[in-house]
């Protein structure tokens, strides 16, 4: 059995606020939480993420189990159950954002400024806020209304043309392999502007 005691933890110290859910921003976090950070996930009271009752496999027995799915994904974080939509929930978010370095979701573009949650909402408490928004089509332009999802995201962008049997229809490939990837992408911006903030003490919208 491996030894865990001396893995290396860069980024010990670092507080992430997780408020994603599914894949893409949940696998950011979770490879942040792999590296030493203190990750904290925001999950909606009584169902949780999405991806919690997304099984069979299943993980645990009764009331405790859980689909591998959502352990896969969120592995080695703490988990705060919060309804950001109620004025008590939006506040307890800020009072996380207080103390965070980095933030994470990936929800539609405009939503969290209903709340106050959005970057320049945040940025006025915690100037040193690093806030990544995982978006399907950026925060600009004519797409940024729509959600991203991974099939969405392989079919516009050609990958199912060259998956499945010779001569039928496009298909998806069996992995969120998008979502994936855009989590590893989020993480390397994340991990940039953490470097940059030591320079500059200020924080960025990812």
């Amino acid at each position: 059995m491996a030894d865990t005691v001396n893995v290396p933890r860069p980024l010990a110290g670092v507080r992430v606020l997780d408020l994603s859910r599914v894949l893409a921003g949940p696998w950011s976090g979770q490879i942040l939480a792999d590296y030493g950070a203190d990750v904290i996930k925001v999950e909606r009271p009584g169902s949780g993420d999405d991806t919690r009752a997304w099984g069979p496999p299943w993980w645990g027995e009764g009331d405790q189990r859980v689909a591998a799915y959502s352990g896969s994904a969120n592995r080695a974080k703490r988990s705060v159950a919060i309804d950001i939509a109620s004025e008590a929930g939006a506040a307890q978010v800020r009072e996380l954002a207080r103390e965070a370095d980095v933030l994470l979701e990936n929800y539609k573009v405009g939503q969290l400024a209903k709340y106050g949650l959005d970057h320049a909402s945040l940025q006025a408490i915690n100037p040193g806020l690093i806030y990544c928004s995982v978006t399907g089509y950026g925060q600009e332009g004519p797409l940024a209304h729509k959600a991203g999802y991974d099939f969405a995201i392989q079919a516009e962008g050609g990958l199912m043309s060259i998956t499945g049997e010779k001569g039928g229809e496009p298909q998806k490939v069996g992995v969120a392999v998008t979502d994936i990837m855009t989590g590893l992408y989020a993480t390397t911006a994340i991990l940039a502007a953490l470097h940059e903030r030591q320079s500059t003490g200020r924080g960025r919208h990812l």
